[in-house]
């Protein structure tokens, strides 16, 4: 199909904790103008984990983006973690960038090893044989040597691995601080940076701008 203006970005969510990484992910994908579709694909265990951190029920999967912004979204479509005949499984179709937030280890070692056996590690698997971005937010701690291993496999075939870890430089005061700051570094890796992300100028320019 025709390449539309704007991004086209998947979105992964699976059952490492972190729901409200994903659902931040998606506010500022739905409110971006660059951005002109998401698609939106949440594992069996993802959806647990909105049930337990966001207290989203299972329901409609058409509904689950409203449910997740608490609004409606043109942009955002959910997709069956098990229909692997989706336009994302094919390379033909242009996504531009995927994230998968949060990414557990078990997501990461299928990615890792070419696994494609539901469609959140299959469109993860185009995106590498199609040299576009993929960022996987990998979620656990501490990680073993199997989870360091796949992590460089990922790394290796083009992933960027960026794990879930909070930076305290821009000051936070509440956990929405931590989160966006995080969420704004994903984005600017698939090139959407965001104006509200903190961007560091230094020690010296901080002291300065004190006296």
């Amino acid at each position: 199909m025709p390449k539309t203006e704007g991004h086209i970005v998947t979105v992964g969510v699976t059952g490492a904790s972190g729901a409200l990484l994903a659902q931040k992910a998606l506010a500022l994908l739905d409110e971006d103008p660059r951005v002109a579709r998401v698609h939106l694909v949440v594992t069996e265990a993802g959806q647990r984990l909105l049930a337990e951190e966001l207290l989203l029920s299972s329901g409609d999967l058409k509904k689950l983006p409203a449910r997740l912004l608490g609004r409606p979204s043109k942009k955002i479509a959910a997709l069956p973690n098990q229909d692997i005949g989706a336009a994302i499984a094919s390379g033909s179709y242009p996504v531009d960038a995927m994230l998968v937030i949060p990414c557990s280890m078990g997501t990461l070692a299928a990615i890792a090893c070419g696994m494609s056996d539901d469609l959140v590690s299959r469109a993860a698997d185009v995106m590498l044989k199609e040299s576009r971005k993929l960022v996987l937010c990998v979620r656990d701690t501490p990680f073993s040597r199997i989870h360091l291993e796949n992590m460089l496999r990922a790394q290796q075939a083009g992933a960027v691995i960026m794990p879930a870890i909070p930076a305290f430089y821009h000051k936070p005061r509440t956990i929405d601080d931590l989160v966006s700051q995080y969420v704004c570094r994903v984005l600017a890796q698939i090139g959407l940076p965001q104006e509200t992300m903190y961007r560091w100028e230094g020690s010296a320019r901080i002291e300065k701008a004190k006296s």
